[in-house]
């Protein structure tokens, strides 16, 4: 007679995809939105240019751009507001829309003040452009991680680069003075994903990649970018000094695992 408590026992008459089907499917997560000021503003945002700051230089430089209008915030249910501030902060855990207008001009910022998970980034860019606000071009500032940059980078090195739509590329540049990321490279995370989108949607994109990801020497560049080359026909000011110490304001680390965009 077999013992039961030291025989092995018989193999298993389920494959590892049959084991699967008895979990539960995990509960999904609602869409982000965007969420107004003015809930009776046109339903569309159709900005000239559209700014998307990921990376902590140009987090801290756009939060100091001025003059510019709150109009709105990027909502995801799952970052709770709890902690932020009445008045707009770089400590805050929030995704606010500005709106600068100059003549025939418009131009809209987005500030991202949260990490960003990999299975949230293309429903982001995906709410962010496209739907609610579609822009003429779309510039998108964020920072190289030296595991993804093809060859050795050291912290004393200071650089940008960037990536460009085809449909930016067949045209003038807005950044035309910056060399291309390297061949061989990856760009992951939000940034990745929003000029993805941009690429499906047709529209004139730049994707701006800073290294080190801080320092008053990154910022200086990022500063000199925007004011020369990307808002460099509005008379706008940026009230921050590149050794502030508002550049160690807490950034947190968006680069987590997505879609690569090479």
């Amino acid at each position: 007679m077999e013992d039961v408590l030291t025989e092995l026992p018989p193999p298993s008459r389920f494959f590892l995809e049959d084991l699967n089907n008895f979990t539960p499917p995990a509960i999904p997560l609602p869409s982000p939105f965007i969420l107004l000021s003015t809930p009776n503003s046109q339903s569309v945002l159709r900005p000239s240019l559209f700014i998307i700051a990921i990376s902590a230089p140009s987090l801290y430089l756009l939060h100091h751009i001025s003059p510019k209008t709150l109009i709105g915030t990027l909502i995801l249910p799952e970052i709770p507001s709890s902690g932020n501030s009445v008045e707009p902060s770089l400590k805050d855990k929030s995704c606010n829309l500005y709106a600068i207008n100059h003549a025939s001009e418009s131009v809209i910022l987005a500030n991202f003040q949260y990490s960003i998970s990999s299975e949230r980034a293309h429903g982001i860019a995906k709410t962010l452009i496209g739907q609610q606000i579609i822009p003429e071009r779309v510039i998108i500032f964020d920072s190289v991680q030296a595991r993804n940059f093809r060859g050795r980078i050291s912290t004393d090195d200071t650089f940008a680069m960037k990536l460009e739509t085809s449909r930016e590329r067949k045209g003038v540049p807005l950044l035309k003075n910056l060399n291309y990321f390297p061949s061989g490279s990856v760009v992951e995370g939000l940034g990745a994903a929003l000029l993805g989108r941009c690429q499906m949607k047709n529209i004139k994109a730049s994707l701006c990649v800073s290294w080190p990801e801080s320092g008053g020497s990154v910022t200086s560049i990022v500063k000199a970018l925007l004011l020369k080359d990307v808002l460099h026909d509005m008379e706008l000011r940026i009230d921050a000094n590149s050794d502030d110490e508002g550049l160690r304001f807490g950034h947190t680390n968006h680069y987590l695992d997505s879609e690569l965009y090479t």
